[in-house]
């Protein structure tokens, strides 16, 4: 049995209410990036930027942080150069925090220059965190057993909840 727990229109308020969010933390900032994880997080990242574009003129950098979900120790790496990271703000961006591991080894890649602040941004949180990641801009919390899937197809617009 399956349940469609944000629909397109749902999705595209939560995109719009974290870019103010995101926004709002950075006014300071002339540039900020958005670093989105490879698959749904890269996606959701773009959408971050074109509604943050639309709302602000600061210069907002998208960046891929490509990495093997799966194996995330096996290599992480970015589409910008991590020399090029260091002193800025970063928004890491994820569709769905589960246990954390994806966002831990990501915020653990990003780390090895120093950073002005690093934020991360999810449209679903369940709340099943192993690892001490918090989303600090999200979309939606949800409290479902260990048993459930969420899966977020952002072409589609929707999450549903298996």
């Amino acid at each position: 049995m399956s349940a469609v727990i944000l629909t397109q229109q749902q999705i595209q308020q939560k995109v719009k209410r974290i870019a103010f969010q995101i926004l709002e933390n950075n006014i300071e900032e002339d540039a900020m990036i958005i670093a989105g994880i490879s698959g749904n997080g890269y996606i959701f990242a773009q959408k971050l930027k074109e509604q943050l574009c639309s709302i602000s003129t600061k210069n907002v950098i998208l960046c891929e942080v490509k990495m093997d979900k799966k194996h995330p120790l096996n290599s992480v790496s970015t589409s910008i150069p991590i020399n090029k990271l260091s002193d800025r703000s970063i928004v890491l961006v994820d569709d769905v925090l589960n246990s954390g591991r994806t966002l831990i080894h990501a915020v653990r890649y990003l780390l090895q220059v120093p950073l002005k602040r690093i934020k991360t941004a999810v449209l679903v949180n369940r709340n099943h965190k192993d690892f001490p990641v918090k989303s600090d801009f999200k979309g939606i919390s949800l409290s479902t057993s260990l048993e459930e899937h969420v899966e977020v197809d952002l072409k589609k617009l929707q999450a549903i909840l298996y």
